[in-house]
């Protein structure tokens, strides 16, 4: 209203209601439908930016709200059991994407192998890992203070995936990207963990989600991954 110059009498007569009912909509009452449409169009704003608990995504109980699982404080506390669970019962998608997560193929003595079986039956597996000569690494050891060492975990990592490299309907990639979270993706569920300022990878807090709702948090991850898999070197056999 500021932005357009309109006080409460000027916008109550262009929606066609009375000052006062727009003094309280200021206090804080959300219009009807009907008057949120005209009053966004009149002040030229979407109606979620002016009453963003309007939108049927924010709503108490909408699917987007719940979409979080469960949230750890750091990634380590994630119980074993259910990184398995995940990666166990994985039907149609997995989709990995970090700096190094060697941890994933160490969840069972024969994790690589079960991933392989996955695809043998249709599952699409798509692993990213950062190119350890890039730039970005040196950079991301030297904010995790990891003293020079983090090339190595990701060679490290690389090493884990043995036959792997080779197998149909699974891709692996190197990205050399700035990650603000690692992606952890089973079909309809996924593991996410934000990055904090100088904690390493095990230090990070960890959310637990399950797709309900395509405005939801997961698809934003979803989308994420995909923008970030677009830039990716397909890591060849003789890399590993």
């Amino acid at each position: 209203m500021l932005r357009t110059g309109l006080d409460s009498a000027a916008l109550a007569a262009q929606v066609g209601v009375d000052a006062k009912t727009v003094d309280r909509w200021l206090s804080g009452r959300v219009p009807h439908r009907r008057s949120r449409l005209a009053v966004a169009e009149c002040l030229g704003e979407e109606e979620g930016a002016l009453w963003p608990a309007a939108r049927p995504d924010q709503a108490a109980g909408a699917p987007a709200l719940s979409e979080v699982v469960g949230a750890y404080a750091h990634r380590a506390d994630v119980p074993h059991d259910l990184w398995v669970a995940l990666l166990a019962g994985a039907r149609q998608r997995i989709d990995l994407l970090g700096y190094a997560y060697p941890f994933v193929l160490e969840l069972r003595p024969d994790a690589g192998r079960l991933i392989a079986t996955k695809a043998a039956q249709g599952v699409a597996v798509r692993m990213g890992f950062a190119d350890p000569d890039c730039a970005h690494v040196a950079e991301r050891d030297a904010l995790e203070q990891l003293n020079g060492s983090l090339p190595g975990r990701i060679r490290n990592a690389l090493s884990f995936l043995g036959d792997l490299v080779d197998v149909d309907n699974i891709s692996i990639g190197l990205h050399q990207v700035h990650l603000y979270s690692s992606i952890f993706r089973f079909d309809d569920q996924m593991i996410v963990t934000p990055y904090l300022y100088r904690a390493r990878g095990y230090q990070h807090p960890a959310l637990h989600l399950r797709k309900l709702s395509e405005h939801g948090i997961f698809s934003s991850y979803e989308e994420q991954f995909g923008e970030i898999w677009a830039t990716v070197r397909p890591l060849e056999a003789t890399t590993v």
